[in-house]
């Protein structure tokens, strides 16, 4: 009869999550600490109503949507499922009520404690720490048993049936923890990932506008070009400096156009053998004069050579953009980090700065073309540098706390062939790394 009992309960532990999945279509809704905390403490509270006696004591797992809550929703919805639990055990009532307090306040302790790390572990770990965390309860409920069970005289040494139901609460709790947990995985995955198809859907879109628009500007403007470079071979004077003006701002234009081009479709022009240690030591020399300008310290870790098959500009391009942001996002007598290692088969370069941060939501947006936390910017240097990255086979990682800097990780694939033809499909190849 325990067993049918405990099933039910990992049913009903399990109903708060599928809730929470299609909720999740709302982003504020699904989000809601509070509307998590009553869905996982009607879950424990319908689990300790229909609980199996036995022993003086009710077996069931309502500790279960305790943990769940704590770790994928909050504190505040943790503690919102400690309030139906408790009004759960209120109504029950017992010999053993006030055991059953302290058992709720004693399993709720740890899991509270530690909610905040749990978000730091990578998914296939949360389940695990889950698992884990959830024999926390249980050993709990252990004690209260051995506690109440001497209190009331009843024989625990020789009780076989007692230590059946034990092993039998321990393992389908361990069951009830895991599956819970993996779905509410499978529910983060799935939002990610549809996250990403839009993502993904967005830039296509605006990645073929782009290249239609610059392709059709470019031609017209460099015919102006050609006219101008022959009419400043005959001009003099005044009008000579206007046309180095004119054809300077012109060349600004080709620039920013061809940075349309390479968001919509990154080209490998040349593809060869390269030292990224190399590349990284050309772009930080370039940018230290630009770095002290504004009183930045630029300081490069390069102490180990990575090669990779890729076009040498194209890497350049996206370092320069990369570390030029950090530099302006930096203010004076600040300090931006370049470092590189490599690990296996991967190059891994960091650029550190302790300039003015980003939110979470400014995280999101990058790669967003028209989107910059500069005052002027266009944000496309973060746009094409994130494009071409992940035309290399390689992944740009952004973590930031506001007025204390951002750390941007690049994950860069060494002797890769990716990229060592120029693939029709390049145009497919989308930001699929952003998280925040």
């Amino acid at each position: 009869m325990i067993i049918e009992k405990l099933l039910l309960h990992v049913l009903i532990i399990l109903a708060p999550v599928l809730i929470q999945t299609s909720l999740l279509e709302n982003h504020k809704l699904g989000k809601s600490q509070t509307l998590i905390g009553v869905l996982h403490g009607t879950a424990a509270f319908m689990c300790l109503i229909f609980a199996y006696e036995s022993f003086g004591l009710y077996w069931d797992f309502r500790y279960i949507p305790l943990v769940l809550s704590m770790l994928y929703g909050g504190r505040k919805a943790g503690i919102i499922v400690v309030i139906f639990i408790l009004a759960a055990r209120i109504i029950n009532g017992g010999d053993a009520l006030i055991f059953g307090f302290f058992s709720v306040f004693s399993a709720g302790i740890l899991p509270f404690l530690i909610s905040n790390r749990f978000w730091t572990f990578p998914p296939r770990k949360r389940v695990t720490f889950a698992v884990l965390l959830g024999f926390w309860p249980a050993l709990v409920m252990l004690v209260i048993l051995l506690s109440f069970a001497f209190i009331s005289g009843i024989p625990v040494s020789g009780n076989q049936e007692m230590g059946i139901y034990v092993l039998i609460f321990g393992g389908i709790q361990v069951l009830g923890v895991g599956l819970a947990a993996q779905l509410n995985e499978w529910m983060i995955e799935k939002k990610l990932l549809r996250e990403e198809i839009l993502k993904s859907e967005k830039l296509n879109t605006l990645g073929e506008l782009a290249a239609s628009i610059a392709h059709e500007v470019r031609n017209p403007l460099t015919v102006v070009k050609g006219f101008l470079q022959l009419m400043k071979k005959q001009v003099k004077g005044d009008h000579e400096e206007y046309l180095k003006i004119v054809l300077s701002e012109l060349g600004r234009a080709e620039e920013i156009i061809n940075d349309y081009l390479n968001f919509a479709k990154p080209e490998f022009e040349k593809v060869e053998k390269v030292n990224v240690k190399e590349v990284l030591s050309d772009v930080t020399i370039l940018l230290n004069a630009y770095a002290l300008k504004d009183g930045v310290s630029l300081e490069a870790d390069l102490k180990v050579d990575g090669f990779m098959l890729t076009d040498r500009n194209k890497l350049k391009q996206a370092f320069v953009n990369i570390i030029k942001n950090a530099i302006e996002a930096t203010p004076p007598q600040g300090k931006v980090d370049v470092h590189l290692r490599v690990t296996g088969s991967q190059a891994i370069i960091t650029v550190e700065d302790t300039g003015k941060g980003m939110t979470k939501e400014q995280i999101n947006r990058l790669g967003t073309l028209f989107f910059s936390t500069k005052d002027q910017g266009t944000g496309l240097g973060t746009s094409v540098s994130l494009r071409i990255i992940e035309a290399m086979g390689g992944h740009i990682h952004f973590s930031s706390m506001v007025n204390k800097g951002t750390i941007v990780t690049i994950d860069l694939p060494l002797n890769s062939e990716k990229v060592a033809r120029v693939d029709s499909n390049l145009d497919n190849t989308y930001i699929n790394n952003l998280n925040a």
